[in-house]
């Protein structure tokens, strides 16, 4: 499933004040677009390291959520994307909840992800789907032609859990 173009149009400012995760929205001027490099995914790296949940219209791929197995409690969405004509549709959400029952089923307490600060469309997904803010990097982009970037950890726990 190649990887399509979104919109760059503000960033999720993040902040820690006594142990408490505050965030802002700050909306750019002018917005971007941006496309994510293909991954190349291939099937059995993706079985050694976890496994991938389709989402399909006939044949024809529109929705994928990469889960990686990770050694604390939580499950890594290491990727997520739909078709664009399809966005806006719940099948992203579905992705994430047909995740959750497998990283029940597996043990884990919860699924957690990364979103960059300025892919604020992102961000508020990830928020609106119950995840919470649980970590901010600063230094991943570093060095790098994306300099300036910070990632953002999001975690959504298992509520059914005792």
């Amino acid at each position: 499933m190649a990887n399509e173009p979104f919109e760059l149009f503000g960033r999720m400012n993040v902040s820690r004040i006594k142990n408490k995760w505050l965030q802002d929205v700050e909306l750019f001027d002018q917005a971007e677009s941006m496309t994510f490099p293909e991954e190349n995914y291939q099937f059995e790296e993706i079985n050694k390291r976890g496994f991938a949940i389709g989402a399909y219209e006939n044949d024809t791929c529109i929705g994928l959520a990469i889960y990686e197995n990770n050694w604390n409690k939580y499950l890594f969405l290491y990727d997520l994307k739909v078709n664009r004509e399809y966005r806006k549709n719940g099948i992203a959400s579905a992705l994430i909840t047909e995740g959750q029952k497998f990283a029940k089923e597996l043990g884990y307490q919860g699924i957690y992800t990364i979103g960059q600060d300025n892919n604020l469309a992102a961000c508020k997904f990830y928020l609106k789907q119950g995840f919470v803010i649980g970590g901010l990097n600063t230094h991943d982009y570093n060095h790098t032609q994306q300099e300036g970037k910070a990632d953002i950890y999001f975690y959504l726990e298992d509520e059914s859990r005792d």
